[in-house]
């Protein structure tokens, strides 16, 4: 059983970036898609970007696209989250979330392990 850990989230200006970074504990990442969700004040829980077990296919929700950056390093067992050009909607708890399974998945009830999430705040 894994445990995903996240962490490098903050407070950043609009236009800025910051890079997300999940480490697996208890286990090793090497046999799960990985998958980064979010959710904002108020609202519900909505698919980010995700990769599949060997890095080779990503999705990413069309907010984000051409900003933000999934990847993952098995050998250090972690996955990142480079978030560029960040906007105040992007603001929300970063959640990072494993599916044992070798394809990548958007939908949120496919995945098996959960982290506790990192607060991401974006400035105006």
């Amino acid at each position: 059983q894994v445990q995903p850990v996240e962490s490098g989230g903050g407070l950043v200006q609009a236009g800025g970036s910051l890079r997300l970074s999940c480490a697996a504990s208890g286990s090793t990442f090497s046999r799960y898609a990985l998958g980064w969700f979010r959710q904002a004040p108020g609202k519900e829980r909505e698919f980010v970007a995700t990769i599949n077990r060997y890095g080779s296919t990503t999705y990413y929700a069309d907010s984000v696209k051409d900003r933000f950056t999934i990847s993952r390093d098995n050998a250090k067992n972690t996955v990142y989250l480079h978030m560029n050009s960040l906007k105040p909607e992007d603001t929300a708890i970063y959640y990072c979330a494993a599916r044992d399974h070798v394809r990548a998945s958007t939908t949120d009830g496919e995945y098996d392990y959960w982290g506790q999430g990192t607060q991401v705040t974006v400035s105006s």
